[in-house]
């Protein structure tokens, strides 16, 4: 676990809760420590320059702001281990169904930079690396995290083989929304039925027309009512129905999910973590096997 910086805003220490939330529920969670992504796979969908001013902890201090935090020597290798942890939750997503990296989600990382606390953007990294290797030759992104997957969006925008699905608080961070596959931005204040109500009409009849082999999951717990970043009002049983949703309709179809952590903000990080291991805990069951959850380092 890397230190938290000493400049910044963002909160690091909800992720060992989350690890402790999910040692103390019991459940026989398998735990896996990712290896660090290869260099070659981050140049793959991220400028090479920026990737090297990550990893030599030279990115500008206007990327820096951008981000949301220092990139110092701890974080460049805590980001190479989570984008790790969203490959290998893939790999064993497609030996078990269901896996979860219990940190990344990283969504808003753009081509050249990083932005809104998020440095490489593992779901694209690992989207890439899916087809390359000749895992899949179709990838779904459905994010529903509160905020519109903005670095997503535009990292894939040019490829048919991936898809990308953003159900988000319209008026919320980022200002300027990139342009996903299909984007579905919701009023203020939407509640648990509204919510499901659009999630059941939306992501049915797409995954039957795109058809993918692999469900890439961002499974953000900042539609919370409750959450510090947050402009909806689902609550713990609402987050409860979408994910185990999400999870049904893709196993209904034989189709591996992988998840990953995505956002969740408030002055309580116990009661965070707490939703975002109740989250996976609920995948899991759904799936009728236990989360693999990937410590983040």
């Amino acid at each position: 676990m890397a230190p938290q910086p000493e400049r910044g805003t963002f909160r690091f220490d909800k992720y060992y809760l989350v690890m402790e939330e999910l040692r103390a529920s019991k459940a026989p969670v398998t735990e896996h420590a990712p290896d660090p992504m290869p260099r070659e796979w981050l140049e793959a969908v991220h400028c090479p320059d920026y990737v090297e001013q990550v990893f030599t902890s030279t990115v500008p201090r206007e990327k820096e702001r951008r981000i949301g935090f220092p990139v110092t020597p701890h974080i460049a290798s805590r980001v190479r281990h989570t984008n790790g942890g969203t490959w290998l939750a893939a790999q064993l997503a497609m030996e078990h169904g269901y896996a979860a990296n219990s940190a990344a989600g990283s969504h808003h990382a753009l081509h050249d930079t990083g932005a809104g606390y998020c440095v490489f953007n593992d779901l694209a990294v690992a989207s890439n690396r899916l087809i390359a290797e000749g895992d899949a030759s179709r990838v779904l992104i459905v994010d529903l995290d509160v905020h519109q997957g903005d670095g997503t969006a535009s990292l894939t925008t040019l490829r048919d083989d991936v898809f990308t699905l953003s159900i988000h608080a319209e008026k919320n961070f980022p200002a300027r929304k990139a342009r996903s596959n299909r984007d579905v931005g919701l009023p203020d204040g939407l509640n648990d039925d509204g919510y499901m109500d659009v999630l059941e009409r939306e992501l049915p009849p797409l995954i039957e027309s795109f058809a993918p082999d692999i469900v890439l999951y961002q499974a953000g717990v900042d539609p919370h009512g409750e959450d510090k970043l947050g402009r909806l009002a689902l609550t713990d049983a609402g987050l409860e129905r979408r994910d185990r949703f999400v999870v049904a309709e893709a196993r209904r179809r034989c189709l591996p999910v992988a998840s990953a952590l995505g956002g969740g903000y408030g002055a309580d990080q116990r009661a965070v973590a707490r939703r975002h291991a109740a989250s996976m805990l609920a995948m899991a069951d759904e799936n009728r096997l236990y989360p693999v959850a990937i410590p983040r380092r």
